[in-house]
């Protein structure tokens, strides 16, 4: 049974995971696992969990192929979707069971073809999986925010052999972590001061300036961000002030798929398909009964997207002092990102 446990000095929460533990670590190159292999394929539905939500063609059976995204539990999750939440104290440690759920969500069923190789018709179909669900898990009022993130390329996935195959994970917890407060109280202090939002005038300078920007259309924006931590970082951002993901309408997720494919394929193009991290940012879930924090989130905050590509790693001092070290300057990543073709 995974448990969360929290630093007492600074409030950073762990997720110890037992069932992990007992998994072989590697600190050598993991080998790709041959496509014979992949549970994530058309076909091979029933080497996963069963399928929580799926776009499938029409008359196509529940966990069977015919799907175009499809959604199912993890097999090891990080927390467990059943456990109550216990809190208790072991002296100055604060402990919590690991109620949470832990989904996979598989963006195609062909086994080699990455997100920004799909179809603009595809990554919406995508985008909507992500919406469905993480309005989903806010129906449990045991979550207090979740995480949608991708990891891409050979350096991420389990410890045995990496699964190439284009997919994404949602991770809904019963805490709100504190890289997350942090960020939410800053724009929150930057409202108090300015009565405007952070995000919006980042916005507004960016676009101005242009010197960072990466791409943009009708309804999205992305751009390097000026103190960017890794090489070519990029942000994608709503143009209308929006502090939820959840609320995404529809008929936005055409415009936000096109930008998507485009920093990716851009990605792809320049530094030959490296690995990244693709992060939402986005409010946390807000219950009727909990509604104490975050009076102003509405006003306050502006969810995005973070493309992080892993180039370099950290070391002592990045570790040390929680400063990284780009050796790229948000600028010239920016200007090489806007003239190179996304395919």
């Amino acid at each position: 049974m995974p448990e969360l446990r929290r630093d007492p000095v600074i409030g950073y929460w762990t997720i110890v995971s037992t069932e992990r533990s007992r998994r072989p670590l590697s600190i050598t190159p993991k080998p790709q696992a041959p496509a014979a292999q992949c549970p994530f394929c058309e076909g091979r539905e029933s080497q996963t969990t069963p399928e929580l939500f799926a776009l499938r063609s029409p008359g196509s059976p529940a966990n069977g192929p015919g799907w175009n995204v499809r959604v199912f539990t993890a097999k090891n999750p990080l927390l467990e979707s059943d456990s109550q939440i216990d809190r208790y104290g072991e002296g100055v440690y604060d402990v919590m069971e690991g109620a949470g759920r832990h989904e996979v969500i598989v963006e195609t069923p062909r086994h080699d073809t990455d997100i920004d190789s799909l179809s603009i018709a595809e990554i919406e179909g995508v985008l909507s999986a992500y919406v469905a669900r993480f309005n989903a898990l806010a129906e449990d009022h045991r979550f207090k925010y979740a995480l949608l993130f991708k990891n891409h390329g050979v350096t991420t996935g389990a410890p045995s052999q990496v699964l190439r195959h284009s997919r994404s994970q949602i991770i809904a917890m019963p805490i709100v972590p504190k890289r997350v407060k942090e960020e939410l109280a800053s724009a929150k202090s930057y409202f108090d001061r300015r009565d405007r939002c952070v995000y919006c005038d980042i916005l507004r300078q960016e676009s101005r300036s242009g010197q960072r920007t990466v791409a943009e259309n009708e309804d999205f924006y992305a751009f390097c961000p000026f103190a960017a931590r890794s090489p070519f970082e990029t942000w994608v951002f709503p143009k209308t002030h929006s502090a939820d993901f959840g609320r995404l309408q529809s008929s936005d997720l055409g415009s936000l798929a096109r930008i998507l494919k485009q920093c990716l394929g851009k990605l792809r193009v320049l530094l030959d398909d490296p690995p990244y991290n693709l992060i939402l940012h986005t409010a946390p879930y807000r219950h009727k009964k909990r509604e104490t924090s975050w009076k102003t989130i509405e006003e306050d905050y502006h969810w995005y997207l973070q493309i992080s590509p892993r180039l370099t790693r950290s070391a002592g001092f990045e570790w040390g002092t929680g400063i990284h070290i780009n050796p790229t300057p948000a600028e010239d990543a920016a200007q090489l990102l806007r003239e190179t073709p996304s395919e």
